[in-house]
């Protein structure tokens, strides 16, 4: 098959289970390293012309990720188009199990079943306080203006099985923009800091929450769905137990 994929989980969840398929990726597409494929844009400006030059036989999206209008584009001028969607832990295995099957995979590749596993574990397998405690939390997602975690988010329940429950998770928007100052004065137990969509470092982030501990997380953990997803309690728990230290 001749795969493009449009979203960077699928294309490290393809390129380490069919080997040779992927075709076409975006910039955004950073595992596996040194992936050798065309790169067709961004997640929101796909070259679709670009990407039908490629004579893909399937293209996968995920309808959070992905621009309508670009879909559309691509089924109007024969593209098969797969589209994903992905609000919490089983769906993702759900979907990751469509597209795999999809991209004409046979054997159920190891790495979804460890994933699987440590995720039936109680609190994924880590939780972030020894004690089992549950941890109150902001995740911002974006700064200028800042934006937050809402309802209804794989990375809200990635948390929430990690035994952090993040303060906007019934908020009516699934990212809404929240002054900084109502953030601060939710008074978390914990701020969480990706390092994607925006890129929160040491530097950039934790300076805004002063007296608060802040958790810089690896984006790829928290809101990918792939490979990644076997590592992520691990990977995560560390990170916030750090930061409660």
């Amino acid at each position: 098959m001749r795969i493009v994929s449009l979203v960077p989980s699928l294309t490290e969840t393809v390129a380490v289970s069919a080997p040779g398929t992927l075709v076409g990726a975006t910039d955004w597409c950073t595992h596996p390293a040194g992936l050798d494929v065309a790169r067709i844009g961004g997640t929101k400006n796909p070259r679709t012309e670009q990407i039908l030059a490629l004579a893909p036989d399937l293209v996968l999206a995920n309808e959070e990720e992905n621009r309508a209008p670009d879909l559309h584009a691509l089924r109007a001028a024969g593209a098969e188009v797969l589209v994903t969607e992905v609000r919490d832990v089983p769906q993702a295995f759900r979907e990751l199990t469509r597209v795999l099957v999809a991209c004409g995979v046979r054997e159920r590749p190891r790495w979804l079943d460890e994933a699987e596993e440590v995720w039936a574990a109680p609190g994924g397998g880590r939780w972030p306080d020894p004690s089992g405690q549950r941890t109150t939390a902001v995740v911002p997602i974006w700064r200028r203006p800042w934006m937050v975690l809402g309802r209804d988010t794989f990375a809200g329940d990635v948390l929430a099985r990690l035994g952090v429950g993040h303060l906007y998770a019934r908020h009516p928007d699934r990212y809404p923009r929240v002054p900084l100052e109502e953030l601060r004065a939710a008074a978390p137990d914990l701020v969480v800091l990706p390092d994607e969509p925006y890129h929160f470092t040491a530097g950039d982030g934790p300076e805004a929450f002063p007296g608060q501990p802040c958790a810089l997380v690896s984006g790829r953990h928290l809101t990918w769905y792939g490979p990644s997803l076997a590592e992520a309690p691990r990977v995560l728990g560390a990170a916030l137990r750090a930061a409660r230290r």
